[in-house]
């Protein structure tokens, strides 16, 4: 059934999203440039800030609130990627930051004074295995000297703080592999040279970078939660992430299918509309059925994280399955526009480069086949 609140919501974005056409996202991509003004609008409208409480002035809204506006976004044709980290990388701070803490960032969050797009965990060598994480934070009196590399941190040159993963006990004096770890707000405003960043080209417009920590100071103060427990802080971050990313993958999907409907019906050969022809119709039909399933898998994981789940389960099935969904209808839209999906004016091959991200990342699928296995199914760990 619709939710009244739901549809307003859609109706509002979808009208917001109008004004940045396929022509601006495409100007974007091809100058590899942040769309500034994109992201601007969505945050004087108050989007990026749905999570946090209306009393840091925020809107107040849940996970479902912001999965409705990341999937109407891409389903417009744009690139929720731009800012979709605020969402759920401010969580972090939420749930485990101290009162001090998110009275002091969170209002300067939602009005857009302060950015917080940077997301500083995967590793070179670490990769998936977030336990293996090397960069370290050594306590020194009311600071701690973070030394050591991230990479894949997009947004970073965009952002004004960085949500930070490092490690703070040597991993083989930990007890547990998840212990040792903890998350640092890092206000990159003040890092100075103590940071440096570098561009990683990547085949969609991402602002994906390497940072490097040179003996950057962050104050103790900047510290989320107890030293040594963050493992746990990230991971309930992810699970949002995951779910919001899902959202992103079904509005890929039905952009694609909307385009790739609407161009099967009008575009004819042979004297007949090419949709007409089962070898066409079929497969947008059948790249339909599975995003409507992914939706309702992400809406099951989304009404279950706001009511206070901690289990990965639905968060990690819902990415998979809305990515596989979106990757099957960007290839049934390729098809049915032939030699004009691949050119950059219908934007069908920069949505296809963008949605073949979310197979691997956030978290491989083939790591989501293994946790269930494991987790749901009771099957020993493959590794």
């Amino acid at each position: 059934m619709s939710d009244p609140f739901h549809d307003e919501l859609r109706t509002a974005v979808r009208a917001l999203c109008s004004d940045y056409g396929n022509d601006y996202w495409q100007a974007a991509d091809e100058a590899s440039a942040y769309p500034h003004e994109f992201v601007d609008a969505l945050t004087e409208a108050g989007y990026l800030a749905c999570l946090i409480p209306e009393a840091y002035g925020g809107m107040g809204l849940g996970v479902r609130e912001a999965c409705v506006i990341l999937e109407e976004i891409n389903r417009s044709g744009a690139n929720s990627g731009a800012c979709h980290a605020q969402m759920y990388t401010m969580g972090t701070l939420l749930r485990h930051g101290s009162d001090e803490q998110k009275g002091r960032y969170l209002p300067a969050i939602a009005s857009g004074e302060l950015r917080l797009q940077a997301f500083a965990v995967t590793e070179p060598d670490a990769g998936s295995d977030t336990t293996r994480t090397r960069t370290f934070a050594e306590r020194r009196g009311d600071r701690y000297v973070v030394k050591g590399q991230k990479v894949f941190i997009s947004r970073v040159r965009q952002s004004d703080l960085m949500i930070l993963l490092a490690r703070t006990t040597p991993r083989e004096k930990v007890e547990k592999r998840t212990g040792g770890l903890s998350v640092f707000i890092v206000d990159l405003r003040e890092a100075g040279d103590r940071i440096r960043v570098g561009p990683i080209g990547t085949m969609i417009n991402h602002e994906s970078c390497e940072v490097f920590f040179d003996s950057l100071e962050v104050p103790a103060e900047n510290r989320i939660g107890e030293e040594g427990s963050g493992f746990r802080y990230i991971m309930s971050g992810m699970n949002a992430e995951r779910i919001l990313l899902a959202s992103e993958s079904v509005g890929d999907g039905f952009y694609f299918i909307d385009r790739a409907s609407d161009y099967a019906s009008a575009r004819r050969v042979f004297g007949r509309a090419i949709g007409a022809n089962q070898g066409v119709q079929f497969p947008i039909a059948d790249a339909y059925m599975d995003i409507r399933a992914a939706a309702a898998v992400r809406d099951e994981a989304a009404r279950a994280f706001d009511a206070g789940e901690k289990r990965g389960d639905g968060p990690n099935m819902a990415k998979y399955l809305a990515s596989r969904a979106a990757w099957k209808a960007a290839n049934a839209a390729m098809d049915t526009f032939g030699g004009w999906g691949m050119a950059s004016e219908y934007g069908i091959e920069r949505k296809f480069r963008e949605a073949r991200l979310y197979l691997i990342a956030p978290v491989a699928n083939n790591l989501v086949l293994s946790h269930v296995a494991t987790h749901v199914l009771g099957m020993p760990r493959s590794f």
